[in-house]
């Protein structure tokens, strides 16, 4: 069975599918990075800041002075459109995969699931022969061209969506989700929306917004798959994600769904529509080496694994957070949160409230009191600065945090020297309470 898998995504294909998604990629990357400039997002998330909260255990890699993040997202944006139009295609991914996965691990603040996928594609991207049709690089003959690769280069993307899709629906399984809460606490605040804000207020408009995100991302996969559905699942998939981009505007996330809907039409047809160019291409039967064999076995092994990581920790991870990143769990909560930072001078014994609004902006502060990650950060900061002043402190935080419009519950014990304690990447901080402490 291995062997025919291994011929099955070896046998050259037509290309016409990664040739198209590498240009929808190029420009949504391009508008991603463009557009996080214009919008004012780069100078909201980075330039306004005193620094930025990044992956633990990356602290150092905070942005540029100035203007800096500016130009980097503009460097950013140019090789994007290196990709799209294929000019210099491996040097273009390069850098945008390394500047972008910079990005992602330089602030948490606006965590977005599709951050984490454009860095995945990114990689995928940087690997594929996506410049051998239809790119300057082509064209200038700065590559050898092809009309073909491996099924393999369309299958990556298939397996990637049903990992996402099927992940993203067994986790609203939940019964928060299928009660609509998170959905009617976002809904209510956009009941001035032109024309549909009435209709968000609804609650069964609301119940039917969250069951039907329960059977889309659960059905989506299968329905592309058969070619019977095909056409259903593509319409579908249009208008849920153009949906998703009205209503929640999540950026570039929705139109890249719809893009990698490319792969699971015949190539042919692909080329036919996009490309008007009639090209026979008779597959040529190979087997995929035992290197790209074992690579992508493990890769894909990982992708499944990650998004169950929570099962480690105690509690619910919606609560807790811990286990929540890098899992698929979109749009499953919705947080508010009061939080106190005490500073206890060790030596005298005299604690003080800290004013947050001294080190952190607004949506950071935001972000903070639901975020047991950051507040550990933040503690650690504290400490380190006020050991430059020659003080040994103390640092002591009361969170509460209201789930999805339950009552708000503590997040953090209060009795615990947050500065202290180290950080637990593979298990539970006893210092970060759950929620089912207090059922």
């Amino acid at each position: 069975m291995l062997q025919s898998a291994r011929t099955f995504l070896g046998t050259e294909v037509d290309n016409s599918p990664l040739v198209l998604f590498r240009m929808i990629f190029g420009f949504l990357a391009a508008a991603e990075s463009f557009g996080a400039i214009a919008t004012g997002w780069v100078h909201k998330t980075f330039i306004e800041p005193e620094f930025t909260f990044t992956v633990i255990g990356f602290e150092w890699l905070q942005p540029l002075e100035g203007d800096g993040m500016i130009y980097y997202f503009a460097i950013m944006g140019v090789a994007a459109l290196g990709i799209m139009i294929g000019l210099f295609y491996r040097a273009s991914t390069f850098i945008f995969l390394g500047m972008w996965t910079m990005v992602y691990m330089m602030q948490k603040t606006h965590y977005n699931n599709h951050y984490y996928l454009l860095v995945l594609l990114s990689v995928a991207m940087l690997l594929l022969p996506a410049h051998k049709s239809r790119s300057l690089d082509s064209h200038f003959g700065f590559t050898v061209p092809a009309n073909t690769c491996a099924r393999a280069c369309h299958y990556f993307f298939i397996i990637q969506i049903l990992i996402v899709y099927v992940y993203a629906s067994i986790h609203k399984v939940h019964l928060d989700w299928l009660e609509a809460r998170p959905i009617s606490i976002w809904f209510n605040y956009k009941s001035s929306y032109p024309i549909i804000g009435p209709l968000l207020q609804e609650s069964w408009f609301q119940y039917a917004i969250a069951w039907g995100g329960v059977i889309y991302d659960g059905s989506i996969f299968f329905l592309l798959l058969h070619p019977k559905t095909r056409k259903l699942g593509f319409i579908l998939s249009i208008f849920f994600n153009l949906f998703n981009s009205a209503v929640f505007q999540i950026g570039i996330f929705p139109y890249l769904m719809i893009g990698l809907t490319a792969f699971f039409f015949p190539p042919e047809t692909i080329r036919s529509i996009f490309f008007k160019k009639k090209l026979k291409v008779y597959p040529t039967r190979k087997k995929l080496s035992n290197t790209w064999t074992y690579l992508l076995a493990a890769y894909f092994l990982v992708q499944i694994l990650l998004p169950l990581r929570h099962h480690l920790f105690e509690g619910n991870v919606g609560f807790t957070e811990e286990g929540h990143r890098l899992s698929w769990r979109m749009m499953l909560r919705s947080k508010s949160s009061t939080v106190k930072f005490y500073v206890e001078d060790k030596k005298t014994g005299e604690r003080q409230r800290l004013l947050l609004t001294k080190y952190l902006s607004r949506d950071q502060r935001s972000a903070l009191g639901g975020q047991p990650d950051m507040i550990w950060q933040l503690a650690q900061r504290i400490k380190k600065e006020n050991e430059k002043l020659g003080k040994d402190v103390a640092v002591y935080v009361s969170a509460k945090v209201s789930l999805n419009g339950h009552p708000k519950k503590p997040l953090i014990d209060e009795n615990v020297d947050i500065a202290a304690v180290p950080w637990e990447s593979l298990a539970h901080s006893d210092w970060i309470l759950t929620d089912e402490t207090y059922d």
